[in-house]
């Protein structure tokens, strides 16, 4: 049903308060804190889950967004 398969890149960085930050670029805005790494990288994939539901209930992008995944790095 959904052929392509879309992956979304989450960078983390540990900022100097030690919180960590998790950011996806290709959703902007999509950026979260956690107190650690973990929690920080379950926090944008909310998010995002968030972003892209919100986007598709607007026709702003097609159904093949149904089939993603994320990588860490």
């Amino acid at each position: 049903m959904y052929p392509r398969r879309v992956k979304f890149h989450i960078e983390i960085e540990r900022e100097d308060d030690g919180r960590w930050i998790a950011g996806i670029a290709a959703l902007p805005g999509v950026v979260a804190y956690g107190s650690t790494r973990e929690a920080s990288v379950i926090a944008v994939k909310v998010l995002a889950l968030r972003a892209i539901a919100d986007r598709m209930e607007h026709g702003e992008v097609a159904g093949e967004l149904a089939n993603l995944s994320f990588t860490v790095g």
